[in-house]
């Protein structure tokens, strides 16, 4: 079991760092990412709508973020952060992230999530967007773990991810079957990958948080995306 999991995870790494030229055109829906007036338009009305969660959110001070991509989100964390620590294990998309944000306040870290051990106790904040559907169910825990790990106390986290829809993929992509936790991800030159791809419903994953020992509210924009905060509880 271990070793299957470490080689999806592994071929999940290559994929990330092979479509990270290409990565935006799914946020942007481009491509074979377009599904047409009706679906582009409501995809970017809950884009708006994650936005403004995390406006709300108003993250501040010290804020790490984790599996930072291509800087979608980074650009809009240096805004009100005195510091944004930006981790991801893909250096191409460090290198776009980079030529985007252009802020020196950012830290760039080139690191495996599995692996990584964040500073104890260091931040104000922490915001992950379309991640945590790539953890592994058996590595759920202890990702968890190392979130809370590395909050400072009231410390505070903000996620955002896919909610279970054909619509939010490419058009040539199959979602994985119920119960299924991976899937065959296609780039635009027809190379083939499997990820990990674990979609959550929110009332149960709000549950599953508390008893890891977070305080979380988890909700849906509507057809695309689940958002939730959590605190961890003081011990």
């Amino acid at each position: 079991m271990a070793v299957a999991d470490d080689a999806l995870l592994t071929e999940q790494l290559s994929y990330y760092r092979a479509r990270a030229g290409e990565y935006d055109r799914w946020w942007l829906r481009q491509g074979r990412f377009d599904r047409g007036p009706e679906a582009n338009a409501r995809w970017f009305a809950e884009v708006d709508a994650l936005e403004e969660a995390l406006r709300r959110f108003a993250p501040s001070g010290d804020v790490l973020e984790l599996a930072c991509g291509t800087g979608l989100w980074t650009r809009r964390l240096v805004h009100g952060a005195d510091r944004v620590t930006a981790v991801d294990a893909a250096a191409e998309v460090l290198a776009i992230n980079r030529a985007r944000v252009g802020d020196d306040r950012v830290r760039y870290v080139e690191a495996d999530l599995f692996a990584w051990s964040p500073e104890l106790s260091a931040y104000d904040a922490c915001v992950f967007a379309f991640w945590l559907s790539h953890v592994p169910d058996d590595r759920f825990d202890a990702f968890w773990a190392m979130v809370a790990s590395a909050l400072r106390p009231g410390g505070r986290v903000l996620f955002f991810d896919s909610a279970r829809t054909e619509r939010s993929t490419a058009a040539d992509h199959r979602l994985p079957g119920e119960g299924e936790d991976a899937m065959t991800r296609r780039l635009d030159d027809g190379r083939e990958y499997r990820i990990v791809k674990r979609f959550y419903e929110p009332a149960a994953l709000q549950r599953r948080l508390g008893e890891l020992g977070f305080a979380a509210e988890v909700g849906c924009t509507g057809e695309f995306f689940i958002h939730g905060i959590a605190t961890p509880r003081a011990a």
